[in-house]
C-alpha cells in the first residue's frame, strides 16, 4: 500500500513549496551575520561521569543574543593526532538526549556535540522577540512578523552551523572529519547544516522534517509534527486569502530550498509509509543535493525507529576513523 508517490516518481520529485526570490541573499546575508557574533563559549563539566569520558555542558551565544546549550564530550587524554567529531540533532520539541548514548563515538574516539533547540524541550533560550502569533508551534513562530529574520528557525539552522564550527576550531579535532546526524527534526537539520557548512565530511539523516511545506498541506498532512500550519490557517488566515505569501515566507526555512548549497556525502533514510513527514517532502530536498548521496528504504515504516538505521550510521561515521 501506498501513501505517497511510488519510488521512481518519488526520486524525480522536485518539490511544491515556493522559494522566495531573494531566498540566497537571505541565507548569505544571515551567514554574515553569524560570522560577526563573539560565541562567548562556556564548557561546564557535567555531572555525569563516564569511564574514558570528559562530559560537559558547553553554552554559546548565538544570533540575537541567546544563551545556546549542547551536551559536549570527548575521550579523555590530549590525542596524539587531531580526533574526528560528530555533531547531533535532535527531534521535533524534544532535546539532546542522554549524556550514555553519545558515548558509542566517544568509545570509538571521536569528540561528540549534541545541539538543544531553542525554546523546545532543552536548556537553549529562545530571546527572539517577534509580532504576530506565537500560539502553539515553532515553525511558524515569526511568520507574522514583517522581517523575516525573525523566523525561529533561521535562528535554530545558524544554531546548528555555529555549534559545528565551534567543534571544528577545536584544538584536538579535525576540521576535516565532522560528521553530522539526527531524526525528523534532526534529520532536516542535518540538511540545513550540510548546507550552512558545507565544509563538513559527511551527513546522515533520518526522514528528515522541514520540507515542502504545501506538499504536506495538499496532501492533508499538517497534523503531528506539521499540525501548527493547520493551526495557523484556522486561527489567523481562514479564507486562505494570504496562502501563497504563507507558504512562499516558510520557503526561506524549508530545507529543500537550501539542499543544493550541501557539498559532502550524504545518505538518508526513510520509512514509505511515512504519514508524519510524507517521503515526498523529504525527496523534494534529497533530489536537489548534487553531492554524492544514498538513500535507504523501509518499505513497511513509518516515522518511527527504523530496524538497523543506527547501526548504519554508526558504521558510516566510523568511515572517519
Amino acid at each position: 500500500m501506498l501513501i505517497d508517490l511510488p519510488i521512481e516518481k518519488l526520486k524525480t520529485y522536485q518539490g511544491l513549496n515556493p522559494c522566495p526570490d531573494d531566498f540566497d541573499r537571505y541565507w548569505d546575508e544571515s551567514l554574515a551575520e553569524l560570522a560577526t557574533v563573539e560565541s562567548d563559549v562556556r564548557l561546564v563539566p557535567a555531572e555525569f561521569r563516564a569511564p574514558g569520558a570528559e562530559c560537559f555542558d558547553l553554552f554559546f551565544t548565538g544570533v540575537g543574543g541567546a544563551r545556546v546549550h549542547a551536551k559536549f564530550l570527548r575521550p579523555r587524554g590530549t590525542p596524539a593526532t587531531p580526533r574526528p567529531a560528530v555533531v547531533i540533532f535532535h527531534g521535533y520539541s524534544g532535546n539532546c538526549g542522554s549524556w550514555c548514548d553519545k558515548l558509542k563515538y566517544v568509545n570509538a574516539g571521536f569528540v561528540v556535540a549534541a545541539l538543544d533547540c531553542r525554546g523546545q524541550g532543552g536548556l537553549s533560550e529562545d530571546t527572539t522577540p517577534v509580532s504576530g502569533m506565537t500560539f502553539r508551534g515553532h515553525f511558524v513562530r515569526g511568520l507574522d512578523d514583517p522581517d523575516p529574520k525573525k523566523l525561529l528557525f533561521r535562528s535554530i539552522f545558524l544554531d546548528t552551523a555555529q555549534l559545528t564550527r565551534l567543534v571544528m576550531a577545536m584544538p584536538d579535532v579535525d576540521a576535516a572529519r565532522v560528521g553530522i546526524t539526527g531524526g525528523s527534526q534532526g534529520g532536516g537539520l542535518t540538511f540545513a547544516c550540510a548546507a550552512l557548512v558545507p565544509e563538513v565530511n559527511r551527513a546522515a539523516a533520518a526522514y528528515p522534517f522541514l520540507s515542502d511545506y504545501r506538499r504536506v498541506w495538499e496532501m492533508d498532512l499538517a497534523k503531528g509534527a506539521y499540525e501548527e500550519l493547520s493551526y495557523y490557517f484556522r486561527m489567523f488566515d481562514p479564507v486562505h486569502a494570504r496562502e501563497q505569501e504563507v507558504f512562499t515566507k516558510l520557503g526561506y526555512i524549508d530545507i529543500q530550498h537550501l539542499a543544493p548549497r550541501i557539498r559532502c556525502s550524504l545518505v538518508m533514510f526513510t520509512g514509505l509509509m511515512d504519514t508524519i513527514c510524507p517521503p515526498s517532502t523529504q525527496f523534494a530536498a534529497y533530489n536537489k543535493v548534487v553531492s554524492p548521496k544514498e538513500v535507504v528504504f523501509y518499505p513497511d515504516f513509518g516515522h518511527e525507529s527504523l530496524p538497523g538505521c543506527d547501526d548504519a550510521v554508526y558504521e558510516y561515521m566510523m568511515e572517519m576513523l
